[in-house]
């Protein structure tokens, strides 16, 4: 495959439906027009990129635009869309359901949506969990609350079996919203669909809390996420600062990608130390972390550690490998480790008061803040408009800063990480005050 395919967005056929949406083909008639198949945006923006595709004659990387098309592939009065939230919670859930109906039922006038409970599970009838009927008057209100209207899990299920039930229910098209293993999951159901030659459209909208899905700009409710954090920081300062050698240790989430424990510290310039996984530290040392820590409360009498809960792994001797429903590797408690090897060090050295915080849960329920609600409804719209045109096997997303289809074959091949050279971590590093490396 060249690299103009690589972002080849699959279809289920040639559309042969009108859009109801009564939206212009005209430039300057002030109405918002249907996007064209030849619609695209350059994947990199860099100059390098640029002068190298004028150099070899060929055309840059593209994606393939978002929006609503002016022919359909689902006759919108008798098609049925089902939805299903995976995985852990996250903000905006809620929101982005909510989204996905009131798309579906105003834009479209699809009357007939499934809500599938308890995640991949509800698709599995051994499991008893019965599919519900969802409507703009069920879903109305529930972008006001966290979690999930609808129920989660984690694990997969029988691909066959999911097929099975939706082909049982006439389902045309299916939403799933969650992360890397929901969006595995939900390319594995449409490459079971191809192989049967049935016309149901899967898409993905991408969740993770800890924003490592790759390619996209960023994952809905991650900006909510580092927005509840950092209060938090803020009074786990004023917890430090109100005593003599106050030390608080606050382990966020962020199993693979610091993103939430960095964007908080940035949020919330208290932050002496931020710890990642992406960042290997020593403890013991004259550079190691505990030595700089000394040094920082000789200085100034307290300090704040924000840690992200995959950090500093290495550090656990005989650790053992387990994997959670969705195949995730559980960490040891970081956070618990740096507690005791602090207390382990200054004793006999200094008093040291430590507060050790953990608010995973309280952040990953709350609802989501005005800035992520505006992108899970715009999330939901894209996907919505994606899928009355018959394309398949994507996930809607924001890439410099348009919205726009990617493969999900593409955003599952790796997590993002924080770059540890690059400016986002130097920002980090120069709120912080901490050594570009503890070791």
């Amino acid at each position: 495959m060249n690299s103009t395919n690589r972002f080849h967005i699959e279809s289920l056929g040639a559309p042969k439906f009108k859009s109801p949406l009564e939206l212009s083909t005209l430039k300057g008639d002030h109405i918002f027009d249907f996007i064209r198949e030849s619609d695209k945006l350059v994947f990199d923006l860099s100059m390098e990129h640029y002068q190298q595709c004028l150099k070899n004659g060929e055309e840059p990387l593209c994606l393939e635009k978002a929006g609503p098309r002016q022919n359909l592939f689902f006759d919108s009065d008798k098609a049925t869309a089902a939805i299903v939230t995976c995985g852990g919670l996250c903000p905006g859930i809620n929101n982005v359901i909510r989204g996905l109906v009131m798309a579906l039922h105003y834009f479209y006038g699809v009357k007939k949506i499934i809500g599938v409970p308890y995640g991949y599970e509800g698709l599995n009838p051994e499991k008893g969990h019965d599919l519900i009927q969802l409507t703009p008057e069920k879903v109305k209100d529930i972008h006001q609350f966290g979690g999930t209207y609808l129920g989660s899990s984690r694990g997969a299920q029988d691909v066959s079996v999911m097929v099975d039930t939706l082909e049982e229910n006439k389902v045309d098209m299916l939403f799933a919203i969650g992360g890397d293993g929901t969006l595995k999951g939900v390319n594995a159901l449409g490459e079971e669909i191809s192989r049967r030659n049935a016309k149901i459209s899967v898409v993905g909208i991408p969740k993770t809390i800890d924003n490592d899905i790759d390619l996209i700009d960023e994952s809905f409710g991650f900006e909510t996420a580092f927005d509840v954090a950092s209060p938090i920081l803020r009074d786990a300062h004023n917890e430090a600062t109100g005593a003599y050698n106050g030390i608080s240790i606050i382990k966020l989430m962020g199993r693979d990608s610091g993103f939430i424990a960095a964007s908080a510290a940035l949020a919330m310039p208290v932050v002496n130390f931020v710890l990642i996984p992406e960042m290997d530290f020593a403890l013991e040392g004259e550079k190691g972390f505990l030595k700089v820590l000394e040094q920082r409360l000789h200085e100034k009498k307290h300090a704040v550690i924000v840690v992200a809960e995959g950090a500093g792994q290495k550090l656990f001797k005989d650790r053992k490998i387990v994997k959670d429903a969705s195949g995730n590797i559980q960490h040891e408690d970081i956070g618990v480790l740096l507690k005791e090897k602090i207390v382990e060090y200054f004793e006999g050295k200094s008093p040291v008061t430590i507060k050790y915080i953990d608010p995973s849960y309280i952040v990953r329920c709350a609802p989501a803040n005005s800035s992520d609600s505006v992108f899970c409804s715009r999330l939901a719209y894209q996907a919505v408009h994606g899928a009355m045109a018959g394309k398949t096997k994507f996930v809607a997303s924001r890439v410099n800063n348009r919205y726009v289809y990617v493969p999900i074959s593409e955003v599952t091949k790796k997590r993002k990480k924080i770059d540890i050279e690059g400016e986002f971590w130097f920002s980090v590093l120069q709120s912080t005050g901490q050594p570009f490396s503890l070791g």
